[in-house]
C-alpha cells in the first residue's frame, strides 16, 4: 500500500494582539506527525475544542490569515503546497466539515453537492450520483431545492456528508461526521467510510467519539493538548493493557463498559515546558517536568512518553 498522506512535525500557532499592540503567539498544534495509507482509516481522537479540526484545515489550506504553520504535509509523496491544495481540494481530497456553516446559504443544497462542472453532461452525470447519495441518507427529492436555512440540523449534517462523497475522493477528511445524526445514519456513515477504504481510498477521521473510532478505524491517534501522544491499532485500543500511554489507558478505562473510571485533571491550555500530560500523569519522571518526549516507534506503536513501560508494570 502506498502512502496517501504524510504529516511531519506540523505546528500551528496564531498571532493575536491583546491589550492594544501587545503581540501574543498562541500555539494550538505542536509537532504533529501522522500518516494515512491507501485502504486505511486513521482516527484522530481527542476532546472537543482541542484543535483537531485545525489539522484538517491545514491539509486543505483554509486556515485563517493570522495562522503560522511549520512542518511538512505530503500527498502521494508530493509536498502539499498552497497551489496544489487549491487544485485538488474538493476533488481528490474531500472534507466533511464539522460545522453546517460551511454550506452556502444562497445556494440550493443539491447544487452544492454537485459542485462546479465543465459542461451539462458532467452536471447530469453528477446529478445522478448526488441523488443516489441523498437517497441513501433519507434525503428525498424535495430536499434538492431547499436552501440550508430550510434544513433541520440532522438534515444539514447529511447534506455535508453527501457533498463530500459525491466527488468520490481519494482521501476523505471526516471532521466530526456523526454528531447530530440518528443511529441509522451513524451506522450508514461508518459503512460508507469503510466502503471507501475497501476501494483503496484513505480516510482521516477526526472525532471525539471513541466508539465511532473503535467501530471505524484501523489505527487510532490520540490527540492531547496539541500533540499526538500515541498511535496504535484499533484492536489494541479495545484493551487498556495493550496501549502504552497513561492517558490512552485512562481514556479506555473511562468508558462505561469498563467501569466509567474517571481521572482528575484537565488538558493544559497553554504551552508547558515539559510533557503536556505531566500534571495528571501517575508514572511521571522528574525529567518529564521540563523535557518534552518525542514521538518514537516501539514495536509498530508510535508513543510520546519517557516512561511508557511504567503504564503496565506499575513503575
Amino acid at each position: 500500500m502506498g502512502k496517501l498522506l504524510e504529516v511531519n512535525n506540523l505546528s500551528i500557532s496564531f498571532t493575536q494582539y491583546v491589550q492594544g499592540l501587545n503581540r501574543h503567539d498562541s500555539k494550538v498544534i505542536s509537532d504533529l506527525t501522522i500518516e494515512v495509507d491507501e485502504s486505511e482509516i486513521v482516527a484522530v481522537l481527542g476532546s472537543s475544542g482541542s484543535g483537531k479540526s485545525l489539522l484538517a484545515h491545514s491539509i486543505l489550506g483554509i486556515l485563517p490569515y493570522n495562522s503560522k504553520v511549520t512542518g511538512e504535509i505530503k500527498y502521494k509523496g508530493q509536498v502539499l503546497d498552497q497551489e496544489l491544495k487549491e487544485q485538488i481540494r474538493g476533488k481528490e481530497i474531500s472534507l466533511i466539515p464539522q460545522s453546517v456553516n460551511y454550506l452556502d446559504p444562497l445556494m440550493k443544497v443539491s447544487e452544492q453537492a454537485i459542485g462546479e462542472c465543465e459542461d451539462e453532461k458532467e452536471h447530469a452525470e453528477r446529478k445522478i450520483i448526488q441523488r443516489e447519495v441523498f437517497n441513501k441518507y433519507g434525503l428525498d427529492e424535495s430536499v434538492d431545492d431547499l436552501y440550508p436555512f430550510e434544513l433541520s440540523g440532522g438534515m444539514a449534517r447529511k447534506v455535508l456528508l453527501s457533498t463530500a462523497l459525491v466527488r468520490d475522493p481519494t482521501l476523505l477528511i471526516a471532521d466530526e461526521p456523526t454528531p447530530g445524526l440518528d443511529k441509522k445514519s451513524v451506522e450508514e456513515t461508518i459503512k460508507d467510510i469503510k466502503n471507501l477504504k475497501d476501494h483503496g481510498k484513505g480516510v482521516l477521521l477526526i472525532t471525539h467519539e471513541i466508539d465511532v473510532a473503535l467501530k471505524t478505524a484501523d489505527r487510532i491517534a490520540i490527540f492531547y493538548s496539541g500533540y499526538v501522544i500515541e498511535i496504535n491499532t484499533v484492536e489494541n485500543f479495545k484493551d487498556a493493557e495493550k496501549v502504552l500511554h497513561p492517558y490512552s489507558k485512562a481514556l479506555i478505562n473511562s468508558l462505561p463498559k469498563n467501569g466509567f473510571k474517571l481521572t482528575e485533571g484537565v488538558q493544559p491550555l497553554d504551552e508547558v515546558p515539559g510533557c503536556p500530560y505531566y500534571e495528571n500523569c501517575p508514572i511521571r519522571l522528574d525529567k518529564c517536568a521540563n523535557s518534552k518526549p518525542q514521538l518514537e516507534e516501539h514495536e509498530s506503536i508510535m508513543i510520546r512518553c519517557f516512561n511508557y513501560k511504567g503504564v503496565n508494570d506499575g513503575a
